[in-house]
């Protein structure tokens, strides 16, 4: 399905008409859009072919809300992996409720879905400005996580016995499409309930979210494993640094961190298939006038390896198999096979990104995603998830964000600067 073909309309509970608390504000108006190509010249064939742009809603504070804050209750919950910047994105919805809005009654759901289930028996957490007073210096999630789907109707029968009226679900593609399952089911059962998404994706491979939390401090932890994979395969006599980076599906923090370094000679992402021949004649050719090799791999490359896995992990995805063990074990195999020495080095920093707390760059898009993911609840929005786009603030419908995935052009200008970095030949 094309851009101009999917809905970008966002869905409301109802009439906004109760004025808002927040002071010295720039409100924004209803209709104010953020263009999806701003390219002046794709904006005026289309109009010359009768097509209005594609567009977003811009996100922020509105002059008039839906729910009174005196009376509101809000649920916060967090699911999928961990993510630098969880916390932050936590504590910023915790605190625009209450000083903004003058909420004051939030509660955090534990481990994800599960917490909205009764028969796990979780504890709900008060959410006060003091518990999370301190949170945006730790990594991880105050409330912990889980993965795989939960029954809808158990979670909405929850949230209207707690009389929620926003649940802001903080997570990937799948706790996206969970919390789209929960908004129609709401919407079935006639309930005003908002659910709003923030989505948490270290691969920064959601579609219409230029660039997801956590994603600038996963670029500035893998810079660290590169290097010191440089270092390592430079001290040994034809080294081999062998780093695997995290994305499953889209290759951006390996192009990024690639980019970061311009000590990367081949980068291997999902989006690109390679040959484990080439790749080694490459690697035999390199050794002919240099001394070490450094390779990054994106967790997802290379799957076109292996025989077709049908096994899942709790949320449904296929199990991958692990390209950067067998890319080790095949080059060291190559060599001896060949008689000729390697010393191949291995790292795989996976869970120490993704445990450490957000950088600066990330802490300030947390703060600026959870303000805005609040107004949008408050404004009585649903079924919608807060993101940037083009260095703006933007209200996106789940369903059009869960239509596909974001990925790496192969053709686009990215991949081409990580070809022009690195020098690798075709692969």
């Amino acid at each position: 399905m094309t851009v101009d073909k999917l809905n970008f309309e966002i869905e409301t509970l109802g009439e906004t008409k109760i004025d808002s608390p927040m002071k010295n504000v720039q409100f924004i108006k209803e209709e104010t859009k953020v263009l999806y190509n701003p390219k002046l010249d794709v904006i005026k064939a289309k109009l010359d072919a009768g097509i209005e742009p594609a567009a977003f809603q811009l996100a922020g504070p509105r002059r008039k809300i839906y729910f009174d804050p005196s009376k509101l209750r809000c649920g916060i919950v967090t699911c999928g992996g961990l993510c630098p910047g969880i916390n932050d994105v936590i504590r910023s919805i915790v605190y625009s409720l209450y000083h903004h809005y003058g909420v004051r009654s939030i509660y955090g759901f534990q481990y994800g879905y599960e917490g909205l289930i009764p028969e796990f028996q979780h504890p709900v957490i008060d959410m006060t400005p003091e518990f999370v007073e301190d949170l945006h210096e730790k990594g991880g999630t105050i409330l912990h996580s889980s993965r795989g789907p939960q029954n809808v109707e158990e979670q909405v029968d929850t949230l209207e016995r707690m009389n929620i009226g926003i649940l802001f679900t903080i997570g990937g593609d799948g706790t996206l499409r969970g919390a789209r399952d929960i908004a129609e089911e709401v919407k079935k059962r006639g309930l005003k309930i908002s659910i709003i998404g923030i989505p948490k994706t270290i691969d920064n491979d959601i579609a219409f979210v230029q660039q997801s939390f956590g994603f600038e401090t996963a670029i500035s932890q893998a810079k660290a494993a590169i290097y010191s994979a440089h270092i390592e395969a430079n001290g040994a006599r034809r080294g081999v640094g062998l780093v695997k980076l995290m994305g499953r599906h889209s290759g951006f923090i390996a192009a990024n961190a690639t980019l970061a370094t311009s000590d990367v000679n081949y980068c291997l992402i999902p989006e690109v298939e390679f040959s484990m021949e080439k790749l080694l004649n490459a690697l035999e050719h390199r050794f002919t006038y240099k001394n070490h090799a450094v390779i990054v791999v994106g967790e997802g490359a290379g799957q076109n390896l292996f025989h077709e896995n049908t096994e899942s992990d709790a949320s449904g995805n296929v199990k991958f198999h692990d390209i950067g063990l067998h890319l080790k074990k095949t080059i060291k195999d190559h060599f001896a096979k060949l008689e000729a020495p390697v010393n191949v080095k291995y790292i795989d920093p996976s869970y120490i990104i993704r445990s450490m707390p957000a950088n600066p760059h990330d802490s300030v898009l947390c703060l600026l995603l959870g303000h805005n993911a609040v107004h949008a609840g408050m404004a009585g929005y649903t079924n919608i998830l807060v993101g940037s786009w083009n260095r703006q603030y933007i209200n996106v419908p789940i369903p059009a964000a869960v239509s596909k995935r974001k990925k790496i052009d192969p053709a686009g200008a990215l991949w081409n600067s990580v070809l022009a970095t690195t020098g690798q030949p075709q692969l």
